[in-house]
């Protein structure tokens, strides 16, 4: 086998829809970078067999390069909405892929709708503009055209954001999204978007920013809700940007849990052990085991979490801490800096709980 399929998710006990979170590596690292693409795609076609793909991200180490042989090759396979970002996975290989997949559904336009829920994934959504500012408020409006109706405000449920040069262009991602979400009506008094704002290039050098997102459609009042974790996380207002720490959805027979990007942070939004990655990665999974335990989960319940490191030379210490705390952890290390230098790691997951709410109709 040249790739390495790992699968987690969740199949209820009785005929509801199964979920698939799937991540492909490849196994030899010395492979060329056609070579190792081929077998990824083989990989993908095992791997989705008989399922619905709603979503895929390829993580590449060279987008400039990489992204026309990547895009030819998309157009054998079935569409799907469709992420591509460098950041580099840190196993020394070319390329990685995310996989998010249910059991069949119906997907009417394209869209995967099922008891009620359209899911709608956008993948690496651009936008002409001066700046990084320009382009974020910019990336929101094609994202709300995309929605079709939808409400960004109250059926977005997460974003993932990607910067180029995160040091030097994130303070204006932070300003273009507080100028979006200042014509939404979204505010520190009503609520955020839980998110993740990471280095990670465009394959154009025209796009200083990309954003993936997902939203759904049919959520009843109350069935989303917020996670904050107050006695381990500060408000990110307090420190001037603009998303929530962690999102839950309630359904009739399960929860999902997206945490968003959370790194060695204490409740007053101070760094915590600045130049200790080892210990920084500690308390990053002390503040999501907490976000978690506020959703109703423990770090069992994680299906697949993306780990992000400013140096590579950190990853085997940031591995070795991960496998020992979470030995089964379905997880992706990649090579992204955080938004502030003095972070180290950062880590993002999403979990599957096995218990529903009977106010609310199942997945």
């Amino acid at each position: 086998m040249k790739c390495l399929i790992t699968t987690t998710g969740f199949t209820p006990a009785t005929g509801s829809v199964s979920e698939f979170h799937i991540l492909i590596r490849v196994a030899d690292p010395t492979l060329s970078f056609p070579r190792q693409l081929e077998e990824i795609f083989l990989a993908y076609r095992e791997a989705s067999e008989g399922k619905t793909v709603h979503f895929r991200r390829f993580f590449l180490s060279d987008a400039a390069n990489q992204y026309p042989l990547l895009q030819d090759a998309l157009e054998t396979l079935p569409q799907a909405p469709t992420s591509m970002v460098q950041q580099p996975p840190l196993d020394g290989t070319r390329i990685a892929l995310w996989i998010y997949a249910t059991s069949p559904m119906e997907t009417p336009g394209g869209v995967p709708t099922h008891n009620g829920y359209s899911h709608y994934w956008t993948g690496s959504l651009v936008s002409p503009g001066r700046d990084s500012r320009e382009q974020m408020s910019g990336i929101f409006g094609r994202l709300e055209q995309q929605l079709e109706g939808l409400s960004v405000a109250s059926d977005t449920v997460r974003t993932w954001i990607f910067v180029r040069d995160v040091d030097v262009n994130y303070a204006g991602v932070v300003e273009g999204r507080k100028d979006y979400f200042n014509t939404i009506g979204l505010t520190a008094s009503t609520h955020y978007i839980a998110s993740t704002g990471i280095e990670g290039r465009p394959p154009s050098p025209k796009n200083l920013v990309e954003m993936d997102a997902y939203s759904v459609k049919g959520l009843q009042p109350g069935q989303m809700a917020y996670l904050y974790a107050p006695d381990n996380l500060s408000p990110t207002a307090l420190y001037g940007v603009t998303f929530e720490r962690g999102a839950a959805i309630s359904y009739g027979d399960r929860r999902h849990i997206f945490i968003s990007g959370t790194a060695s942070i204490d409740k007053n939004g101070q760094v915590l052990h600045p130049g200790d990655v080892s210990a920084q990665a500690a308390r990053m999974l002390e503040n999501i085991e907490a976000l978690l335990r506020e959703g109703g989960a423990g770090l069992g319940d994680i299906a697949m979490a993306l780990v992000y490191l400013r140096d590579p030379a950190d990853f085997p210490a940031v591995r070795s801490l991960l496998q020992q705390r979470c030995p089964s952890l379905n997880a992706l290390f990649v090579h992204g800096p955080v938004c502030r230098p003095t972070w180290l790691v950062e880590m993002e997951c999403i979990a599957l709980v096995p218990t529903g709410t009977p106010a609310f109709k199942a997945f």
